[in-house]
């Protein structure tokens, strides 16, 4: 069979450092690969539509039997996948046996070639016929902690071994013998799924191919990702089972949520150019009650900023706080702030305008209610906000991004100039703060016993007690307290379902009696969002408010 050459595009999903386009052969059993159409470009997209390459599906698809390129292509086609390829940013591979039927042992090593090739967090894997008992008595059974889904049609069930533990995986089953396959999914599922409601189990009564995929994308495979930031950074890459199972989260699909989407690319016209120049662009996520008809000054405002060179939806479809503003109906903005060659930087004072536009636009948003949050450079941008346009934010935040030392030109804010503002504002001006970072990220690193002087997070606290009036706490004693190196109140350990039990330590640091700091390890992670953290940063955000006449900061307990 010909090889077939495929380009593996590793995008820049970076936050402070950007990735190469590499190219790799694939091995003989991929019968063909098929992608989505969506062009980026480095620093953003080049069509604002559609989602971002953050987390987009991989498809591992294990046919009845061996298919050379023109079948594979036809069994694609088939399934009606392009739609969902173009619109997610996918990549679908047709993956023959390596011999003449599929072997546990050889196929299972194949797999964790692909898997390691391919990167992916969201892998999703189809299996039909004798490729389907494959999938149900090997891949579910041994890299199930490591696919986002399976769905499987015709295969047979696997004989689960006496006292077998599993992570469990979200699966779709149809055809010969779905009863007795959801049983085996079912049991594989057990042990975690009280704790853990993506892992689902649907059983259909779809054979057609179309029917069948287009059901399993709607009822189970856009419902969840799967990726692995434990003791390590996600996009640095890691190879099957080196960081344990991988992390369920949830897809943001934000109808289904009863949110609309509004892309917006605005002009204004400067002197130094016209309309036909690079224009502003946001993202606007409306609760669809909230459109119409609620209350003057009644909705909050989250604003959200990505990180460095990310696409300018990342944080909308990663941080979970789309999921928090589902269920408490805020209304969420997030913005090209860093400019691409398409779009022009905001900088702190465009992101203060374009909130003015909004504010003007729609009356029902609450000038006493907004907020911001982001995701390194953007967790960066956030803090600097806080403090250099404290008369427009109540609360900000951040995960894996503070404040570094330094001088240089450009996007990123210095603790050295943050710190004069926040000295020139101490005790007139307060600003509450969220800090939530991955103890083992090695981006933006955190505090160690040996290493603490001058980091970026204590930097960035210390300039918040020093705007707020409090007292500057700049020498750490992590003998005595060994997470954050001081003591804080409202101490409080949170064990998650996400990976092996991943653990956030959190605490407050109070003025008087309002707790004006809040800090969130999220322990042996890396460099990204935890999206059970978004949860944690809003229920600190929405205690407080500005009053839009003084500006002073309003405490609710």
């Amino acid at each position: 069979m010909k090889k077939v050459l495929y380009l593996l595009l590793i995008f820049p999903l970076l936050s402070l450092t950007s990735a190469a386009a590499q190219p790799g052969g694939l091995p003989e059993q991929v019968a063909c690969v098929r992608r989505g159409t969506i062009a980026v470009s480095f620093g953003g997209p080049t069509r604002a539509e559609g989602r971002s390459y953050n987390n987009a599906p991989t498809f591992f698809i294990y046919p009845d039997t061996a298919l050379d390129k023109d079948a594979a292509e036809a069994l694609i086609d088939a399934f009606g996948m392009q739609p969902v390829l173009d619109e997610n940013f996918g990549t679908a591979f047709v993956i023959n046996p390596v011999g003449e039927t599929y072997d546990a042992g050889k196929d299972f090593e194949a797999f964790v070639e692909l898997f390691n090739r391919a990167r992916s967090g969201n892998l999703k894997v189809i299996g039909l016929g004798n490729g389907a008992t494959f999938v149900n008595q090997v891949l579910a059974l041994r890299a199930g902690d490591h696919i986002a889904g399976i769905a499987t049609l015709d295969g047979k069930p696997a004989k689960l071994p006496k006292g077998f533990s599993s992570y469990g995986v979200p699966a779709f089953v149809s055809g010969k013998n779905a009863a007795k396959v959801a049983k085996q999914y079912k049991a594989l599922n057990a042990e975690k799924a009280a704790d853990e409601p993506l892992l689902r189990v649907v059983v259909s009564d779809a054979t057609e191919p179309g029917a069948f995929f287009a059901e399993a994308w709607e009822r189970l495979f856009s419902h969840n990702f799967r990726f692995n930031n434990y003791k390590h950074t996600h996009y640095e890459g890691a190879k099957f089972g080196q960081y344990g199972p991988y992390e369920l989260e949830p897809y943001l699909e934000w109808e289904r949520l009863g949110i609309q989407r509004k892309i917006v690319e605005y002009s204004a016209v400067f002197r130094q150019r016209t309309l036909d120049g690079p224009k502003y662009l946001w993202y606007e996520y409306w609760p669809e009650e909230l459109m119409e008809g609620a209350p003057e000054h009644s909705v909050p405002v989250v604003v959200l900023l990505h990180g460095n060179t990310n696409d300018p939806r990342t944080q909308a479809e990663t941080s979970g706080f789309l999921q928090v503003a589902a269920e408490d109906r805020f209304f969420v903005v997030e913005m090209e702030w860093q400019g691409t060659p398409n779009y022009q930087a905001m900088g702190h004072d465009g992101i203060e305008s374009v909130l003015a536009i909004l504010l003007a636009q729609y009356p029902q948003l609450d000038p006493s209610r907004i907020y911001a949050h982001g995701l390194s450079a953007g967790s960066m941008t956030a803090t600097a906000l806080g403090v250099k346009k404290s008369h427009v934010f109540a609360a900000v935040g951040g995960n894996s991004g503070a404040l570094f030392t330094g001088h240089w030109i450009g996007p990123f804010p210095t603790f050295e100039a943050i710190w004069s503002e926040a000295t020139q504002k101490r005790g007139a001006v307060e600003t509450a703060y969220c800090s939530v970072f991955g103890t083992m990220d090695t981006t933006v690193p955190y505090m160690t016993p040996d290493n603490w002087k001058g980091n970026s997070y204590l930097n960035a606290w210390n300039a918040y007690e020093q705007m707020n009036g409090m007292e500057v706490v700049d020498q750490m004693d992590f003998a005595t307290w060994p997470v954050f190196g001081q003591p804080l109140r409202d101490r409080e350990t949170i064990r998650t379902n996400k990976g092996e039990g991943i653990v956030m330590e959190t605490g407050q640091l109070y003025k008087g009696e309002v707790p004006l700091i809040k800090l969130v390890a999220v322990m042996d992670y890396g460099h990204w969002n935890f999206m059970p953290a978004a949860r944690i940063a809003w229920d600190f955000f929405k205690h407080y408010s500005r009053d839009p006449q003084t500006k002073k900061l309003i405490y609710h307990p």
